[in-house]
Protein backbone atom coordinates (compact mmCIF):
# COMPACT_ATOMS: atom_id res chain seq x y z
CA UNK A 1 0.00 0.00 0.00
CA UNK A 2 2.66 2.38 0.77
CA UNK A 3 4.40 1.44 -2.79
CA UNK A 4 1.08 3.59 -4.23
CA UNK A 5 1.42 6.38 -1.97
CA UNK A 6 4.18 8.59 -3.61
CA UNK A 7 2.81 7.78 -6.81
CA UNK A 8 -0.57 8.56 -5.97
CA UNK A 9 -0.24 12.08 -3.98
CA UNK A 10 2.19 12.83 -7.15
CA UNK A 11 -0.69 12.18 -9.41
CA UNK A 12 -2.90 14.67 -7.51
CA UNK A 13 -0.11 17.22 -7.50
CA UNK A 14 0.35 17.21 -11.11
CA UNK A 15 -3.40 17.19 -11.53
CA UNK A 16 -3.33 20.82 -9.78
CA UNK A 17 -0.79 21.71 -11.66
CA UNK A 18 -1.98 20.85 -15.11
CA UNK A 19 -5.13 22.94 -13.81
CA UNK A 20 -2.98 25.51 -12.82
CA UNK A 21 -0.82 25.64 -16.27
CA UNK A 22 -4.09 25.48 -18.21
CA UNK A 23 -5.25 29.03 -16.50
CA UNK A 24 -2.02 30.94 -15.45
CA UNK A 25 0.95 28.90 -16.24
CA UNK A 26 3.61 27.98 -13.85
CA UNK A 27 2.43 24.18 -12.57
CA UNK A 28 6.26 23.03 -12.51
CA UNK A 29 6.24 25.17 -8.85
CA UNK A 30 4.51 22.63 -7.56
CA UNK A 31 5.56 19.39 -9.26
CA UNK A 32 9.25 20.51 -8.84
CA UNK A 33 9.53 20.66 -4.66
CA UNK A 34 6.35 18.23 -5.04
CA UNK A 35 9.18 15.06 -6.78
CA UNK A 36 11.67 16.40 -4.52
CA UNK A 37 10.07 15.98 -1.25
CA UNK A 38 8.64 12.64 -2.42
CA UNK A 39 12.26 11.81 -2.22
CA UNK A 40 14.35 12.58 -6.03
CA UNK A 41 17.51 13.40 -6.55
CA UNK A 42 17.77 17.07 -7.55
CA UNK A 43 18.78 16.04 -11.31
CA UNK A 44 16.31 13.19 -11.28
CA UNK A 45 13.20 15.56 -10.05
CA UNK A 46 13.90 18.05 -12.73
CA UNK A 47 14.21 15.46 -15.30
CA UNK A 48 11.24 13.50 -14.50
CA UNK A 49 9.09 17.22 -14.10
CA UNK A 50 10.74 17.98 -18.01
CA UNK A 51 9.47 14.92 -19.28
CA UNK A 52 5.54 15.94 -17.65
CA UNK A 53 5.91 19.21 -19.03
CA UNK A 54 7.34 18.44 -22.66
CA UNK A 55 4.03 16.37 -23.23
CA UNK A 56 1.56 19.74 -22.32
CA UNK A 57 3.88 21.59 -23.66
CA UNK A 58 3.78 19.91 -26.93
CA UNK A 59 -0.46 19.86 -26.75
CA UNK A 60 -0.67 23.57 -25.78
CA UNK A 61 1.60 24.15 -28.94
CA UNK A 62 -0.34 21.62 -31.43
CA UNK A 63 -3.84 23.32 -30.12
CA UNK A 64 -2.06 26.51 -31.25
CA UNK A 65 -0.67 25.38 -34.48
CA UNK A 66 -4.18 23.24 -35.41
CA UNK A 67 -5.71 27.12 -34.64
CA UNK A 68 -3.43 28.67 -37.49
CA UNK A 69 -2.26 30.97 -34.37
CA UNK A 70 1.27 29.69 -34.59
CA UNK A 71 3.30 31.37 -38.01
CA UNK A 72 6.17 29.20 -38.31
CA UNK A 73 7.72 31.82 -40.75
CA UNK A 74 7.73 34.45 -38.20
CA UNK A 75 9.56 32.34 -35.08
CA UNK A 76 11.55 29.63 -37.18
CA UNK A 77 14.67 30.83 -36.14
CA UNK A 78 13.91 31.56 -32.15
CA UNK A 79 12.39 28.27 -32.43
CA UNK A 80 15.94 26.69 -33.51
CA UNK A 81 17.78 28.82 -30.99
CA UNK A 82 15.29 28.14 -28.10
CA UNK A 83 16.46 24.28 -28.93
CA UNK A 84 20.07 25.06 -28.37
CA UNK A 85 19.09 27.05 -25.19
CA UNK A 86 17.24 24.03 -23.96
CA UNK A 87 19.61 21.58 -24.49
CA UNK A 88 22.58 23.75 -22.32
CA UNK A 89 20.55 23.85 -19.28
CA UNK A 90 19.53 20.36 -19.58
CA UNK A 91 23.64 19.10 -19.45
CA UNK A 92 24.11 21.66 -17.40
CA UNK A 93 22.07 20.07 -14.96
CA UNK A 94 24.27 16.80 -15.24
CA UNK A 95 27.56 18.89 -14.03
CA UNK A 96 26.51 20.67 -10.95
CA UNK A 97 27.09 19.20 -7.86
CA UNK A 98 23.09 17.45 -6.17
CA UNK A 99 24.46 19.45 -2.86
CA UNK A 100 24.38 22.77 -5.23
CA UNK A 101 21.02 22.10 -6.34
CA UNK A 102 19.23 21.24 -2.95
CA UNK A 103 20.02 24.54 -1.84
CA UNK A 104 19.67 26.52 -4.92
CA UNK A 105 16.26 24.92 -6.24
CA UNK A 106 13.90 26.26 -3.35
CA UNK A 107 15.74 29.72 -3.73
CA UNK A 108 14.94 29.76 -6.82
CA UNK A 109 11.31 28.49 -6.65
CA UNK A 110 10.31 31.63 -4.14
CA UNK A 111 11.83 34.19 -6.58
CA UNK A 112 9.56 32.99 -9.17
CA UNK A 113 7.02 32.32 -7.18
CA UNK A 114 7.10 36.20 -5.93
CA UNK A 115 7.38 36.90 -9.79
CA UNK A 116 4.09 35.49 -10.27
CA UNK A 117 2.72 36.91 -7.78
CA UNK A 118 3.64 40.49 -8.60
CA UNK A 119 3.87 40.48 -12.21
CA UNK A 120 1.12 42.77 -13.89
CA UNK A 121 -2.10 41.51 -15.30
CA UNK A 122 -1.11 42.48 -19.34
CA UNK A 123 -3.88 42.88 -21.79
CA UNK A 124 -4.53 41.56 -25.56
CA UNK A 125 -3.49 44.79 -27.18
CA UNK A 126 -0.79 45.60 -29.52
CA UNK A 127 1.87 47.80 -28.87
CA UNK A 128 5.37 49.38 -30.09
CA UNK A 129 8.17 46.99 -30.88
CA UNK A 130 11.24 48.00 -28.52
CA UNK A 131 13.46 45.40 -29.82
CA UNK A 132 13.47 43.69 -33.07
CA UNK A 133 12.29 39.88 -33.41
CA UNK A 134 15.69 38.86 -34.94
CA UNK A 135 17.68 40.87 -31.73
CA UNK A 136 15.08 39.03 -29.33
CA UNK A 137 16.38 35.92 -31.09
CA UNK A 138 19.58 36.49 -30.52
CA UNK A 139 19.85 37.83 -27.09
CA UNK A 140 16.17 36.99 -24.75
CA UNK A 141 15.50 33.34 -26.66
CA UNK A 142 19.14 32.07 -25.40
CA UNK A 143 18.62 32.82 -21.63
CA UNK A 144 15.29 31.58 -21.19
CA UNK A 145 15.53 28.56 -23.04
CA UNK A 146 18.72 27.87 -20.72
CA UNK A 147 16.71 28.58 -17.80
CA UNK A 148 13.65 25.91 -18.43
CA UNK A 149 16.38 23.49 -19.32
CA UNK A 150 17.79 24.12 -16.15
CA UNK A 151 14.85 25.02 -14.22
CA UNK A 152 11.81 25.71 -15.93
CA UNK A 153 8.94 26.89 -14.06
CA UNK A 154 7.03 30.27 -15.72
CA UNK A 155 9.35 29.66 -18.46
CA UNK A 156 6.08 30.20 -20.67
CA UNK A 157 5.00 33.14 -18.79
CA UNK A 158 8.34 34.79 -19.43
CA UNK A 159 8.13 34.16 -23.43
CA UNK A 160 4.89 35.37 -23.43
CA UNK A 161 5.59 38.30 -21.18
CA UNK A 162 8.46 38.78 -22.92
CA UNK A 163 7.28 39.06 -26.23
CA UNK A 164 4.38 41.27 -25.56
CA UNK A 165 6.58 43.90 -23.41
CA UNK A 166 9.76 44.17 -26.04
CA UNK A 167 8.47 42.78 -29.39
CA UNK A 168 5.43 44.54 -29.24
CA UNK A 169 2.87 40.88 -30.25
CA UNK A 170 -0.65 41.34 -28.66
CA UNK A 171 -1.19 38.39 -25.87
CA UNK A 172 -3.06 36.41 -27.96
CA UNK A 173 -0.19 35.61 -30.45
CA UNK A 174 2.70 35.86 -28.20
CA UNK A 175 1.48 33.35 -25.95
CA UNK A 176 0.72 31.05 -29.00
CA UNK A 177 4.42 31.22 -30.05
CA UNK A 178 4.94 31.36 -26.42
CA UNK A 179 3.97 27.61 -26.22
CA UNK A 180 5.85 26.83 -29.30
CA UNK A 181 9.12 27.85 -27.97
CA UNK A 182 8.46 26.53 -24.65
CA UNK A 183 8.03 22.92 -26.47
CA UNK A 184 11.08 23.58 -28.03
CA UNK A 185 13.18 23.90 -25.16
CA UNK A 186 11.76 21.53 -23.05
CA UNK A 187 12.18 18.48 -26.06
CA UNK A 188 15.56 19.65 -25.86
CA UNK A 189 16.27 19.92 -22.60
CA UNK A 190 14.30 16.46 -22.05
CA UNK A 191 16.54 14.72 -24.60
CA UNK A 192 19.92 15.91 -23.00
CA UNK A 193 18.27 14.52 -19.37
CA UNK A 194 17.11 11.58 -20.68
CA UNK A 195 20.63 10.57 -22.03
CA UNK A 196 22.41 11.52 -18.71
CA UNK A 197 19.65 8.97 -17.09
CA UNK A 198 17.75 11.88 -14.96
CA UNK A 199 13.90 10.52 -15.90
CA UNK A 200 12.13 7.97 -13.51
CA UNK A 201 9.53 7.00 -16.29
CA UNK A 202 6.74 5.49 -14.29
CA UNK A 203 6.33 8.39 -11.90
CA UNK A 204 6.57 10.75 -15.10
CA UNK A 205 3.76 8.77 -16.92
CA UNK A 206 1.83 8.75 -13.67
CA UNK A 207 2.37 13.19 -13.40
CA UNK A 208 1.29 12.90 -17.79
CA UNK A 209 -2.10 11.45 -16.38
CA UNK A 210 -2.34 13.89 -13.68
CA UNK A 211 -1.83 16.62 -15.88
CA UNK A 212 -4.53 15.56 -18.74
CA UNK A 213 -7.08 15.50 -16.27
CA UNK A 214 -6.07 18.62 -14.34
CA UNK A 215 -5.95 20.29 -17.74
CA UNK A 216 -9.94 19.92 -18.43
CA UNK A 217 -10.29 20.46 -14.53
CA UNK A 218 -8.72 24.36 -15.44
CA UNK A 219 -10.47 24.69 -18.97
CA UNK A 220 -13.68 24.32 -16.58
CA UNK A 221 -12.47 26.78 -14.06
CA UNK A 222 -11.41 29.35 -16.56
CA UNK A 223 -15.48 29.03 -17.64
CA UNK A 224 -16.83 29.17 -14.31
CA UNK A 225 -14.54 32.37 -13.52
CA UNK A 226 -12.30 30.56 -10.82
CA UNK A 227 -9.05 31.77 -11.80
CA UNK A 228 -8.99 34.50 -9.33
CA UNK A 229 -8.17 31.45 -6.97
CA UNK A 230 -5.05 30.12 -9.20
CA UNK A 231 -2.38 32.78 -8.29
CA UNK A 232 -2.57 32.79 -4.59
CA UNK A 233 -2.79 28.76 -4.38
CA UNK A 234 -0.17 28.57 -6.79
CA UNK A 235 2.43 31.08 -4.88
CA UNK A 236 0.88 29.93 -1.87
CA UNK A 237 1.66 26.18 -2.25
CA UNK A 238 4.81 26.74 -4.07
CA UNK A 239 6.32 29.10 -0.96
CA UNK A 240 5.34 26.30 1.34
CA UNK A 241 6.82 23.44 -0.59
CA UNK A 242 9.93 25.45 -0.77
CA UNK A 243 10.30 26.20 2.62
CA UNK A 244 10.01 22.65 3.85
CA UNK A 245 12.78 22.02 1.15
CA UNK A 246 14.79 25.20 2.62
CA UNK A 247 14.35 24.10 6.06
CA UNK A 248 15.48 20.41 5.09
CA UNK A 249 18.65 21.33 2.74
CA UNK A 250 19.74 24.31 4.59
CA UNK A 251 18.91 24.14 8.16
Amino acid sequence: MEELLIPAALFFVALVAGAVDAIAGGGGLLTIPALMFAGLPPAMALGTNKLQGTFGAFIAALHFWRAGEIKLHEIKWAALIALVGGALGGLMVSYIEPAFLQKAIPVVLVVVALYVLLSPRISDVDSHARMQLSLYSLTLVPLIGFYDGFLGPGTGSFFAISLVSLVGWNLRRATAHAKLLNFCTNISALTAMIYAGHVVWLLGAVMIAGQLVGSSIGAHMVIKGGTRLIKPMLVSMCLIMSAVLIYKYWL
